[in-house]
């Protein structure tokens, strides 16, 4: 797929809710909660226009008994697509505008995506150092194949920074 870096745009969380209830309709009581999680989650950031969401849901296992009617929905079952764990669904094909991450409860990579997305949220010149970031990789890079592999230095790092800044704070609130 080709790299789209858009501005930010305040319909991404309206397409975010939209989603998210659409999906409650179909996993019914698996669902915990949905949150919507990387760069169109953050005010402000440079972001590829495609929603990543957070289904947490109880029992991993069960989503995979609806891989047929998604599939005959337009999504993509992805199944764990590298992250143990993990079901990847994706929407939109070569437009893509979903991609819905589903946990079980009890999986590290929620934590992970959670504090990433919160620190950004809540340190908006790191959310500016990234968007900058991510607009010189875009001028480098034509393919997110190309792209996405360039950036995963810089974003293990800003994790890092992440998860401190989240065990400081909770050191603090104890």
């Amino acid at each position: 797929m080709k790299v789209r870096l858009s501005d930010y745009s305040n319909e991404w969380t309206r397409l975010y809710e939209d989603e998210a209830a659409f999906l409650s309709t179909i996993f019914g009581d698996e669902i915990v909660r949905f949150e919507h999680f990387g760069s169109t989650s953050v005010p402000g950031m440079k972001a590829k226009p495609v929603i990543d969401m957070m289904g947490i849901v109880r029992d991993i296992g069960r989503i995979d008994l609806h891989n047929d009617q998604m599939r005959l929905l337009g999504y993509d079952v992805a199944g764990e697509w590298g992250i143990p764990g993990r079901r990847l669904l994706r929407k939109g094909g070569e437009a893509r505008t979903h991609h819905i991450h589903f946990y079980q409860t009890d999986n590290p990579q929620i934590e992970r995506h959670l504090v990433f997305r919160d620190y950004l949220r809540c340190h908006p010149a790191e959310a500016a150092r990234y968007s900058r970031f991510k607009e010189e990789l875009a001028e480098c890079y034509e393919r997110t194949s190309d792209y996405s592999p360039a950036k995963k230095a810089f974003v293990s790092e800003m994790e890092q920074l992440a998860l401190t800044w989240h065990a400081g704070k909770q050191g603090s609130e104890s």
